[in-house]
């Protein structure tokens, strides 16, 4: 089960304890490991992966809690009693959090790693943005496969220009594909302001093969 953070998370402060998961009945599941992975690469580290026993299709777990001190990765922020409900495992993902990509980790050009879980390919050359999507899980086409143009073409940025007008746009390439993880960078090659991001329902599906809904996400600065 992945929970995603408003912020980065310190790894170094995160262990399997400092979480607990409530099922419907009130049973309280046990967690047995906690990681990053796969979604561990520069600007990525909010999304904690949980592995255990919590819940069932039955007795489904409906709350997460942060029970112990947990920091962001700036140490600013200790996350000890922040708690989410959990999204019904019948439900297909959502994106949840976008933001910038600063350009210093745009990795122009870079090759996904040939490692199930490694890092993701950088931008395409021509990029004068990327805005960074997080899905509530791990995506994939329906029917399994790594996302292409079919899913870029779905995606919809939506633009402030430095005139001042709003204008949809269509990312021009695809980055951080071939990890695994739940996030997708959009490539875009226009000025402006990015505001949000939309996808449409039914074209993408969880490792559970639920598909996900129409979804809309603020961008994050």
């Amino acid at each position: 089960m992945p929970v995603i953070f408003s912020h980065e998370i310190d790894y170094k402060t995160m262990q399997a304890g400092d979480f607990r998961v409530t099922t419907a009945s009130g049973k309280v599941g046990e967690i047995l490991a906690v990681t990053l992975a796969p979604a561990d690469d520069k600007g990525e580290h909010r999304t904690v992966l949980f592995a255990g026993s919590y819940g069932s299709i039955d007795d489904q777990p409906v709350k997460v809690e942060v029970v112990g001190n947990l920091l962001s990765i700036d140490g600013k922020l200790n996350f000890k009693g922040a708690s989410v409900e959990v999204t019904p495992l019948e439900v297909g993902a959502s994106m949840v959090w976008a933001e910038m990509v600063p350009e210093d980790a745009w990795d122009i050009g870079k090759k996904a790693t040939p490692l199930p879980w490694g890092g993701g390919s950088g931008a395409a050359k021509g990029t004068k943005q990327v805005v960074r999507v997080t899905w509530s899980g791990g995506v994939s086409k329906p029917g399994d496969g790594e996302v292409n143009d079919v899913e870029r073409l779905l995606y919809k940025v939506t633009v402030r220009g430095d005139d001042g007008r709003i204008v949809e746009v269509t990312p021009f390439a695809l980055a951080d594909l071939g990890d695994g993880d739940n996030n997708h960078e959009l490539c875009l090659d226009v000025a402006g302001t990015p505001l949000s991001v939309s996808f449409p329902a039914g074209k993408l599906q969880d490792p559970r093969k639920d598909l996900n809904p129409k979804t809309t996400v603020k961008i994050q600065r």
